[in-house]
């Protein structure tokens, strides 16, 4: 979708894409800072006036651009996003499975707003 704008809600843990002033679908996530930086997704949510037309796509695309500009990994418990990077490996690199069991600790240990 080309013309849906992303926006970074890192306060509510919110990567949201909006077309035009109405909300077309976000990405929630965590920061997991141990055993290494981290952007977690754990939920990505499109609205149904938007569904096919790209938009989780952008989001998922975008928080890995977010991540690489920061210097730190995608660890996914999403599965949209789990499966956008088995598809688009070139642009999302696997995280480690020692990550990937430290973001699930975090989420058991942390379920609130999840």
């Amino acid at each position: 979708m080309s013309d849906v704008q992303i926006r970074d809600d890192r306060a509510a843990g919110r990567l949201e894409a909006f077309a035009g002033d109405e909300l077309a679908g976000h990405i929630q996530y965590f920061v997991l800072d141990s055993p290494r930086g981290a952007l977690v997704p754990v939920h990505t949510i499109v609205e149904s006036a938007y569904e096919g037309q790209g938009v989780a796509g952008s989001l998922a695309r975008e928080l890995y651009g977010i991540a690489a500009r920061e210097g730190v990994v995608v660890a996914p418990l999403c599965p949209y996003v789990v499966k956008w990077a088995e598809r688009h490996s070139e642009e999302a690199p696997a995280a480690d499975p020692e990550l990937l069991r430290a973001a699930k600790d975090w989420l058991i240990a942390h379920p609130e707003g999840f």
